[in-house]
């Protein structure tokens, strides 16, 4: 949809609020920096009707103004359909590649809970931009339902409106990681219509769980409430038809059946005597990939696997680190619970080492954190918010976009320190960050 022709309005160089005042201190020399430096920023919209002409040349015509909307999480704001449109049924590759309806009686490919989720993580690792009309170098369409095609090895590029025939409706009970939550909106498709892979519970009350998703501006892994952030009594939960035997079992927090670690035998922990030193085989491997997949590819110049070596420890090691493991739960041999957490794909993914600023250890700079900021600390800053119960103003996040839900968050914070004024901005200096994280 066109957008109405508009310009910025700059506020006032001689604002003296206390973002204002900061920036001016920071950023004397930076149009940039100034230009984004106001936190109450409204963007006026100046839209070219032929109406306006009627005012006259020495008449001003109001201009309405529209209140700033934070992003307080990429994707689906609270209360909004998806903005995910989405193609038609389509070939492999594009109208290029193979018949969009595969011959009769060809049979689905059975494929694993586990090889599912390991398929959907690695378009989001590799950040598969959102397209409804480009198709990846595997062969399926960049759009929610072409991510789930891919996902779950299907011959050809599918849509909401014929994914369930690939499938069947079980319970919210019965969702286990690969399964799908689908919502099709038949009477217009392209508004709401949407669908997202299920990669687990994240809590024993089942209110929330891990969606693996194809939304703008490219794949991810995000908390989602259950069943989606917006129209979520029309979500319904599918099971592949083509899940191998054997993959069927009980997963999830609450999940008790399959192994002793409460997960299925596809995702059975192997036992310690497959890691360390001397050891060698397809565990090594895949524990490896899972590893690289959650952020800790950095660790491996070649492979993984199949032979241990010190970068399989060191890339075990960042991931327990990253759960808030120390001593002996850190030590880079997987055990039972960090081999649980990376098949279910659940725990904190590695992040790289955060700078240390203003001699205060994993403080990034204030730059981080100022209106238009989009990185992984402004994601970081709104989960401590959130631990340390100063998380009631996000509604659907939090994510790596400012937004003013983060700004109102370290706000209150700073507030609970007993400080007031400039001190009480909302924007988080070493001191705040310090405090924060203690």
């Amino acid at each position: 949809m066109e957008a109405p022709v508009f310009e910025e309005i700059d506020p006032a160089s001689d604002c003296d609020c206390p973002g204002c005042r900061h920036w001016r201190r920071v950023l004397p020399h930076s149009r940039a920096g100034r230009a984004l430096a106001h936190p109450a920023a409204h963007r006026a919209l100046i839209v070219a009707t032929a109406a306006a002409s009627a005012l006259g040349a020495g008449q001003a015509a109001a201009a309405p103004a529209a209140a700033w909307h934070p992003a307080d999480r990429p994707g689906v704001p609270a209360g909004d359909p998806p903005d995910t449109p989405q193609g038609p049924r389509a070939p492999l590759h594009g109208p290029a590649g193979q018949p969009a309806t595969p011959p009769a009686g060809t049979a689905l490919a059975a494929i694993t809970r586990t090889e599912i989720i390991d398929r959907a993580r690695t378009w989001v690792t590799a950040k598969v931009p959102y397209s409804m009309t480009a198709y990846w170098s595997d062969g399926y369409r960049q759009d929610c339902s072409g991510y789930v095609s891919m996902a779950w090895k299907l011959p050809t590029n599918e849509w909401t409106g014929s994914l369930g025939a690939f499938a069947d409706r079980i319970t919210k009970e019965e969702l286990q990681p690969g399964d799908i939550l689908l919502f099709h909106n038949a009477a217009d498709p392209q508004k709401g219509s949407h669908v997202v892979i299920f990669g687990g519970w994240t809590d024993a009350a089942r209110t929330a769980y891990t969606a693996y998703e194809q939304t703008p501006p490219h794949a991810r892994k995000l908390a989602t409430p259950y069943a989606y952030w917006s129209d979520s009594a029309k979500y319904l939960p599918y099971r592949y038809k083509g899940l191998a035997p054997g993959s069927t079992g009980s997963t999830g927090s609450t999940g008790t059946s399959g192994t002793a670690n409460g997960a299925p035998a596809a995702t059975a922990y192997p036992g310690a005597a497959s890691f360390g030193p001397g050891a060698r085989g397809e565990h090594v491997t895949r524990l490896g990939r899972m590893l690289a997949a959650r952020g800790a590819a950095r660790f491996y110049a070649s492979g993984p696997g199949p032979r241990w070596t010190e970068a399989d420890r060191r890339a075990t090691e960042a991931f327990q680190l990253a759960q808030g493991w120390r001593g002996r739960d850190a030590d880079g041999l997987p055990g039972p619970g960090t081999w649980r957490l990376l098949v279910t794909g659940r725990g904190e993914d590695v992040t790289a080492a955060p700078p240390a600023s203003h001699g205060v250890a994993g403080y990034p700079g204030r730059a981080m954190f100022r209106p238009g900021a989009n990185n992984p600390y402004v994601t970081r800053l709104g989960r401590q918010l959130v631990r340390k119960g100063f998380g009631t103003h996000y509604t659907t996040g939090p994510g790596p976009r400012w937004g003013e839900a983060d700004r109102r968050g370290v706000e209150a914070f700073q507030r609970a320190q007993g400080w007031r004024g400039g001190a009480a901005d909302g924007y988080p200096g070493p001191e705040t960050w310090r405090r924060l994280f203690s």
